[in-house]
């Protein structure tokens, strides 16, 4: 598959919309928020999205910020996992909700999972890490962003 447009091409032509992007990824960091739930719901909605360009990338932050990798591989299947915490099981599924809105509305049991989570201020700034990284899925899946490496 060949990239549609360069990223450094394209990332020049959306460059508001990107700063508007990376200021929404930094002011969830400036909150306080739990780095490590952040880039566990990056691979998440990436894995969802099919972005290859974007897997790569949180796979090593991720790995970077010191996760394990038993956690990433498993992170596809992590309703049947025990390495998640509950919070992080919270923050999973509320991705899963906003990430497929095709499957309806984020239902009332999701929403009470996640809430008993995470305090107002919290879920606001994971609905944010969420709301960015499915913007950056889809800005990349459309382009056919390529990511390093070769087989």
């Amino acid at each position: 598959m060949k990239a549609r447009v360069d990223y450094a091409r394209l990332y020049s032509l959306i460059e508001p919309t990107a700063a508007a992007l990376i200021s929404i990824s930094t002011a969830v960091k400036e909150s306080g928020f739990d780095p490590k739930i952040v880039e566990l719901i990056k691979i998440r909605a990436s894995q969802m999205n099919g972005c290859a360009f974007c897997l790569n990338m949180h796979v090593a932050e991720a790995r970077a910020g010191g996760e394990r990798e038993e956690r990433m591989h498993l992170l596809a299947a992590w309703r049947e996992s025990t390495f998640f915490t509950p919070r992080e099981r919270a923050a999973l599924a509320w991705t899963e909700a906003l990430t497929r809105l095709d499957q309806g509305a984020v239902s009332d049991e999701v929403y009470a999972i996640a809430s008993a989570e995470f305090d107002e201020a919290e879920l606001a700034q994971l609905t944010s890490a969420i709301l960015a990284i499915n913007s950056w899925n889809r800005i990349a899946v459309s382009y056919r962003f390529q990511h390093p490496g070769r087989p």
